[in-house]
C-alpha cells in the first residue's frame, strides 16, 4: 500500500538509482585503494630484493659471506631473510635452512613458507622471497617477513570495511534525499502541466533568490508561460472583438435583405437590395482581411524578406499616391522630403503604414484643411511625420488607438484597424510610433540600426 503512491515509487526509483551509483563508486574506490596498498608493499619489497642481489653479487666469495652476516646483524627487527646456497641448493651461509619449493630464479617475488635458523622457538614463517643467481653460480635467497605487512593490510582492510559500511549508509541516505528532491521537482512540473491542461494559466513554478540549475529552468518555463498567457489572452480578446464588430453589420445586413425582400416589387428594387448587401459584405470581408493582415505581420518570419529601402523615394511615392484623393476631397497635401539614410525593411509594408497615416489625417482632419507629410533626419534616425489641422488624438486615448477595433471618434467610418496595422508594421521593423504632445502629428522614427534578423 505504501508503494502504491506513484510519488513514493518515483522517490524510491530516483533514490535507488542514486544510491546504487554511490555504492558502486564506493566499492570501486575501496577496491582500488586495497590494490594500491597491497601492491605498494610488494613493489617496495621487490626493490629491496633487487638491491640485495646487486650488492651481494658485486662481491667476491669471502666478502660476500661477511656482507651477508653484516646485513643479518643489522636487522634489528629480525624480519629479513638472507641466505647463500650453492648451485646444488645446499646452504652455505644465512638464516634460512633451505630454499622453499616454488621459489625460482628470476621469477620475481613469491610468498612462501621458510624455515628460519636464527629465530628461537619459531620453526616456520611466511615471507615474501626472491631468488637470484650470483656470478659464480651461487644462489642468494632474500626475503622479508610478512607478519607486519599482513597486520598493516589487516588494519587497512578493517578501515576499508568500516569506511565502506559508513559509505553505503551514507549513499542510501543521500540517494533517498536526492531522489526525494528530484521526484519533488518532477512533481512540481507535472502538477504545473496538469493545471495548464485544466485551463489555469496563472500557475507558475517557484524560483528562489539564488536559483540552481533546475530553478533556472523553472524561470525559463515561467517566462514561456507568461508569453503563452499573453498570446492566449490576445486570441480571446480578438475573438471577442471579432464577434462584437461583426455582429452589428451582420444584423444590419440581415435586416436590410429581409426588408428588401419584403418591400421590393420589381427587378431594379431587388438589384438595389443586392448591391447594398454586397457592399456590406465587402465591408465585412475588409475587416477579416485586415485582421489576417495584422496577424501576418505579428509573424516575425516576414523579416527574412527585409531589404535596403530609400525612405525619401518611399515617402514620395506615398504622397503621389494620395494626391488625387486629397484633391477630390478638397484637401491640400503638402510633402516636405529631406534626404535620409537608408533603412532595412519591407518597402510594401512601410508604404502601407505611411498610407494609413495619410488616410487617417485626411479622414479625421478638418474638411478643406491641409495634411502635411515630412521626412527629416534626427541624428542617425529618419523621422516620417504626418499631421493635419485637427486636434489629434487625445492623450488619454493614445494607448488605445493602436488596439484592434478601437475608434476614438464616436461614429467614424472604418473598423478601427488602421493604427493597429501601423503599430504591427512598426513593431516588425523595430521602429517607434510617436504621437506629438500637442496637435495631430504622428511620427514613425526609423533607425538604420534597427534591422532584426
Amino acid at each position: 500500500m505504501f508503494l502504491a503512491d506513484p510519488r513514493v515509487r518515483a522517490t524510491w526509483r530516483w533514490g535507488g538509482a542514486i544510491a546504487v551509483l554511490l555504492i558502486v563508486q564506493s566499492v570501486v574506490l575501496s577496491g582500488l585503494f586495497w590494490l594500491l596498498a597491497s601492491n605498494s608493499h610488494r613493489h617496495s619489497a621487490e626493490a629491496a630484493f633487487q638491491a640485495d642481489c646487486r650488492t651481494v653479487g658485486a662481491l667476491h666469495d669471502p666478502e660476500r659471506h661477511a656482507a651477508l652476516r653484516r646485513m643479518i646483524a643489522e636487522d634489528i627487527h629480525r624480519d629479513r631473510f638472507l641466505a647463500l646456497f650453492d648451485a646444488d641448493r645446499r646452504l652455505l651461509d644465512g638464516n634460512v635452512a633451505a630454499i622453499p619449493p616454488g621459489v625460482i630464479v628470476g621469477r620475481g617475488s613469491t610468498i612462501a613458507t621458510v624455515v628460519p635458523t636464527q629465530l628461537p622457538g619459531k620453526t616456520s614463517d611466511v615471507a615474501r622471497l626472491a631468488l637470484c643467481a650470483m656470478p659464480d653460480g651461487d644462489l642468494l635467497l632474500t626475503g622479508i617477513d610478512l607478519d607486519e605487512a599482513e597486520e598493516a593490510l589487516r588494519v587497512v582492510e578493517r578501515s576499508l570495511i568500516i569506511g565502506l559500511a559508513l559509505g553505503l549508509v551514507l549513499a542510501v541516505g543521500v540517494g533517498l534525499i536526492a531522489g526525494r528532491r528530484a521526484a519533488r521537482q518532477v512533481d512540481s512540473v507535472r502538477e504545473l502541466t496538469e493545471a495548464i491542461v485544466a485551463g489555469d494559466l496563472d500557475v507558475r513554478l517557484a524560483v528562489g533568490a539564488r536559483p540552481d540549475s533546475f530553478e533556472l529552468l523553472c524561470a525559463h518555463i515561467n517566462t514561456m508561460l507568461d508569453r503563452l498567457q499573453v498570446l492566449v489572452s490576445d486570441v480571446r480578446v480578438i475573438g471577442d472583438d471579432i464577434a462584437h464588430q461583426l455582429r452589428t453589420p451582420l444584423t444590419r445586413l440581415r435586416a436590410r435583405i429581409e426588408r428588401g425582400l419584403r418591400e421590393a416589387g420589381d427587378r431594379p428594387a431587388f438589384e438595389q437590395v443586392a448591391e447594398a448587401a454586397l457592399a456590406e459584405i465587402d465591408t465585412l470581408l475588409g475587416i477579416v482581411a485586415a485582421l489576417l493582415r495584422v496577424r501576418e505581420l505579428e509573424n516575425t518570419a516576414r523579416r527574412s524578406r527585409f531589404a535596403t529601402i530609400d525612405l525619401a523615394h518611399l515617402v514620395g511615392d506615398a504622397c503621389e499616391l494620395h494626391t488625387p484623393t486629397a484633391e477630390d476631397r478638397g484637401i491640400t497635401l503638402e510633402c516636405a522630403i529631406e534626404p535620409a539614410r537608408a533603412v532595412e525593411g519591407d518597402a510594401s509594408l512601410l508604404i502601407e503604414a505611411v498610407s494609413n497615416l495619410i488616410d487617417n489625417a485626411m479622414k479625421f482632419g478638418p474638411a478643406g484643411g491641409t495634411v502635411r507629410v515630412t521626412l527629416r533626419r534626427e541624428g542617425e534616425a529618419a523621422v516620417i511625420t504626418v499631421a493635419d489641422d485637427g486636434a489629434g488624438v487625445a492623450p488619454a486615448e493614445r494607448a488605445l488607438v493602436t488596439q484592434r477595433f478601437y475608434r476614438g471618434r464616436h461614429e467614424c467610418e472604418g473598423a478601427g484597424l488602421g493604427l493597429s496595422l501601423v503599430k504591427a508594421i512598426v513593431d516588425l521593423h523595430g521602429f517607434t510610433l510617436q504621437f506629438a504632445d500637442q496637435g495631430s502629428a504622428v511620427s514613425l522614427v526609423c533607425r538604420p540600426t534597427a534591422r532584426l534578423n
